[in-house]
């Protein structure tokens, strides 16, 4: 994949899916399914350059998993492959995994 570098407080992200069946083995077509709002950081900017000039670092980092609101960002097709580019300011949270934590 080429390699991109966001600039300034924008984030790369790759969409993850949801999984293709529910509880009861319900599957769901991919015509019902909704895009996802979670996704993983592929890269980050440098940060948030503030009216003094300073450099504010971004809270968010590549590896992270992250929620973002359903009409977020802007879709970008790189190497074939389907990615979103977002502000930091529109990243409503990140989770945090099991392993995260220990």
């Amino acid at each position: 994949m080429a390699k991109v570098r966001p600039l300034h407080d924008r984030l790369l992200v790759r969409r993850i899916e949801e999984q293709e069946t529910v509880r009861g083995g319900i599957i769901i077509p991919d015509s019902a399914k909704e895009k996802p709002q979670e996704g993983e950081v592929v890269a980050v900017g440098k940060g948030k350059v503030l009216e003094d000039g300073k450099v504010q670092p971004l809270d968010v980092k590549e590896g992270d998993r992250i929620l973002f609101g359903k009409y977020s960002g802007n879709e970008i097709k790189l190497d074939g492959e389907e990615l979103l580019i977002l502000r930091e300011e529109e990243v409503l949270g990140i989770l945090e995994t099991k392993a995260a934590k220990k």
